[in-house]
This record gives C-alpha cells, structure tokens and sequence, in this order.
C-alpha cells in the first residue's frame, strides 16, 4: 500500500460522483500527432500564421516582461493575410 492510496467512505464517493461534472480525460493516450492535427489540417496561409507566431514569441521567451507581442501578432497576421 502507498501513502496515496487510502480507502474512501462510499458515502464521500457518492458524494464526489454526484457533485462531479465529468472524468477528467489526462489519463487518455494522446499521440503527438492528434494534438498537432488541426494545425497540420489547416490551410497553408494559418498554418505560416502560427509559424511566425510561435518564432515570434519563441524570441521574447528571455524578456521578463515581454512587449508589443500582440502587435508583432497583428503585424503577422495583416502581413500574411496581403
């Protein structure tokens, strides 16, 4: 036995699923490839969007307090979108 494992009241128990909204899903096998598949299924001209954002604040991750991302955002995207 651990020290996490412990025996709950089914009183507590019932209580929890009845108060509960939903399972949570963390314990669902996720492969890489279905969380990067709305981004590889979207078109060309989103997808160079999201590349350019993530360089963009790639490059600010240093910066305590990094600025003026939301209009090197805006940039991007008006850039892209001409």
């Amino acid at each position: 036995m651990n020290a996490y494992d412990y025996q709950i009241p089914p009183k507590i128990a019932r209580i929890s699923q009845v108060l509960a909204e939903k399972r949570s899903s963390y314990r669902a096998k996720l492969q890489l490839n279905d969380v990067q598949e709305p981004i590889n299924s979207a078109p060309e001209e989103v997808q160079v969007i999201i590349q350019k954002v993530l360089e963009v604040e790639k490059d600010k991750l240093y910066q305590k307090n990094p600025r003026y991302i939301n209009d090197d955002i805006l940039k991007i995207i008006k850039e892209t979108i001409q």
